[in-house]
C-alpha cells in the first residue's frame, strides 16, 4: 500500500517536473520570457586571528535566472533568486 503511494507521488512529481521544463522549453503559455535577471551581492566574511569578523563585498551583479518553478537550464528560477539576493560567504 504504501509503495503504492509512494509510486503515485514519484510520478506526480515527475509529471510537473516535466510540465515546467516543456513550458519553459516552448513559451507555454504565449511568449513568456523564458530568461529573467536579477541584481545580487555578495559578501564574504572573513574571521581574523583576533577572533574578529572583516567583511568584504563585491559590487552588484546581475544574475540570470529562468521563469519556472524548478532550476532548469543550469539556472535558478527567478523567484527563489529574487529571495536569496544577498549572499554571504563565510571563508
Amino acid at each position: 500500500m504504501i509503495r503504492r503511494w509512494l509510486f503515485i507521488a514519484l510520478l506526480l512529481l515527475l509529471t510537473l517536473y516535466a510540465g515546467d521544463y516543456l513550458s519553459l522549453k516552448y513559451r507555454i503559455p504565449g511568449n513568456r520570457a523564458q530568461f529573467g535577471s536579477v541584481q545580487t551581492r555578495t559578501s564574504y566574511a572573513v574571521t581574523q586571528k583576533s577572533k574578529k569578523t572583516e567583511y568584504y563585498f563585491n559590487p552588484p551583479e546581475n544574475e540570470t535566472c529562468v521563469h519556472s518553478l524548478f532550476p532548469q537550464l543550469g539556472h535558478n528560477p527567478c523567484w527563489y533568486v529574487e529571495r536569496n539576493r544577498v549572499r554571504q560567504i563565510d571563508l
